[in-house]
């Protein structure tokens, strides 16, 4: 993940595209900054609930917002198909209007049954458009109390960008969100900016009411698209999707692909595929692509029209490459909510660190562990310490596994988990590593081979090293293991040099310690050094 010169111009170093830090008015904390999620700030974000009511879709999200990624408290969802119909009546769908009607009075029980606060409600183009909608929002505030801001479309674009943001700080290019009634471009600067926005009525549920067939269907997106990308001329690099019609077609994909990793946050695909995934959902019967991704008969039925939308978004903007985002319009809610100074902490670190605060045995340690092992990788480059940084923090957030399958949850907490701001390969880099932090081998472990395919071999082989480096730093269980051993690398003499300081790092480094640390030489493919111990095997 590269990591822009903005974000770094308050704390970090330009030159070098450190993550920004608060070193300066925290020195102490070194390279990790100062934490903010147990700050008066950050928890008041810890039950940020929101309703949000789709023309398909009707969620209430409650999200722990204090880790900086968002943390999904509690996540419900009915299709309640408000907006079906909508072209030829106008009106919202009367039986989903009893439906939705339902989930918001259930949903406004549960709020305040867990004290969430605040409690933000929306609704997008199915009742801000319908005839009835003034008395829908009217019938929900007597029922349930719930009072419904209507966000209009450039106001949806801004926030479907501002949760890609959240996900993925430093962005650059261009938001696309497609709703069961409408579709929203943003442009995001890369400078954390949300720039031109754009609206349009290209929704699969009013896309089914156009008379005419195939032939007027396929006129209809070609020039609504048209007119929504004008004011995009400029390629975008990268075109993020944001919606559930476009996960579902990232699914079928997948599938199609055979990807090794079924997480749909930060899957990158390319106009060439996209293209071929497109023709596949049109030759194949939905029950069969429902079969094969396991996607909701009321989601897939929007699919096919959702697929023609797109299939014109990229012919006429041509990105480079096309990008799914999970986070959209509700966690840009909760990037409203957040300071400037939260915004711009890197998500991973932070709930790296939150991991750590709340579920290892050493809370703490972990930043104590990569002083130990950074000189090891002294020469790595920034994106890629800051992994070493996360996995640090997350090197025994999972210790409370059985021991025989530990380094197997330890590579699923981390390919799996709802995390921002890791691409899937740094995805795989962190999991490896965390696995062989617990086991020198992938032997025995269920590991999935074909994920070796997101990652180089050389950083295959990076990852392995560093697991090997916290295996042995481990052993130092000391508050700051630097106070007791330092590593030094010497490449060119082909050396790693460990210098035991004191007594109680001399009475640290038995037997086992030994071992780990010729492992770790041998992977370097260097010569173990020990000084200022008796032990002194090589």
């Amino acid at each position: 993940m590269t990591i822009p010169a903005r974000l770094c111009q308050n704390f970090g170093d330009k030159r070098t595209g450190e993550w920004p830090t608060l070193v300066d008015l925290h020195p102490e904390w070194g390279p990790f900054g100062a934490p903010l999620f147990d700050g008066p700030e950050a928890r008041s974000l810890a039950r940020v609930g929101v309703i949000d009511i789709g023309s398909n879709s009707v969620r209430f999200v409650v999200f722990d917002g204090a880790a900086r990624s968002p943390a999904y408290y509690f996540n419900e969802k009915i299709l309640c198909g408000l907006g079906a119909e909508f072209a030829e009546t106008g009106r919202l769908h009367s039986q989903g209007r009893v439906r939705a009607l339902s989930a918001l009075t259930r949903f406004a029980v549960l709020a305040r049954a867990m004290d969430v606060s605040p409690l933000l409600t929306v609704a997008t183009a199915a009742v801000r458009d319908a005839e009835d909608g003034p008395e829908f929002r009217a019938e929900v505030l007597a029922q349930t109390g719930l009072e419904i801001r209507l966000l209009e479309g450039s106001e949806e674009a801004r926030l479907s960008a501002q949760g890609v943001l959240l996900g993925w700080p430093g962005a650059e290019g261009l938001i696309c969100d497609i709703g069961g009634s409408s579709t929203e471009l943003a442009e995001v600067l890369g400078s954390g900016v949300v720039g031109t926005r754009r609206t349009s009525d290209l929704g699969p549920l009013k896309l089914m009411g156009i008379k005419g067939g195939k032939k007027a269907i396929h006129t209809h997106i070609k020039d609504r698209v048209a007119a929504l990308v004008a004011d995009f001329p400029t390629r975008p690099k990268r075109l993020f999707l944001v919606g559930g019609s476009w996960r579902a077609i990232a699914r079928v994909d997948m599938v199609r692909r055979d990807y090794p990793l079924r997480v749909l946050h930060e899957y990158r695909m390319t106009p060439k595929a996209i293209m071929a995934t497109i023709k596949h959902i049109g030759e194949t019967a939905p029950e069969a692509l429902r079969a094969e991704t396991g996607t909701s008969a009321e989601r897939m039925r929007l699919v096919p029209l959702a697929s023609l939308v797109l299939k014109e978004l990229v012919r006429q903007l041509r990105p480079e490459e096309i990008a799914i985002s999970s986070y959209g319009l509700r966690e840009g809610l909760l990037y409203d909510q957040m300071s400037h100074t939260l915004r711009h902490r890197d998500p991973l670190i932070e709930a790296a660190r939150h991991g750590e605060a709340s579920s290892a045995r050493q809370p703490g340690f972990g930043r104590a562990l990569y002083r130990f092992v950074e000189p090891v990788f002294s020469g790595a480059r920034p994106d890629k310490k800051r992994l070493i940084r996360a996995a640090c923090l997350l090197h025994d957030v999972s210790w409370r596994a059985h021991p025989d399958y530990r380094a197997q949850v330890c590579f699923d907490n981390a390919t799996r988990a709802n995390l921002g701001g890791l691409t899937h390969g740094e995805r795989v880099y962190l999991g490896l590593a965390l696995l062989h932090r617990y086991k020198p081998s992938r032997s025995g472990t269920g590991f999935n081979t074909g994920l070796l395919e997101l990652l180089p071999e050389a950083q295959v082989r990076e990852a392995e090293t560093l697991g090997r480096a916290m295996r042995f730093g481990a052993m130092f269980a000391v508050a700051n293991p630097v106070d007791h051993g330092q590593l030094k690398l010497r490449p060119k003499r082909r050396e790693l040099i460990l210098t035991l300081s004191t007594d109680e790092g001399r009475n640290l480094f038995g037997e086992v310690a030994l071992a780990r640390f010729n492992a770790l030489a041998s992977a370097l493919g260097v010569e173990p050094i020990v000084k200022g111990a008796q032990l002194t095997e090589r």
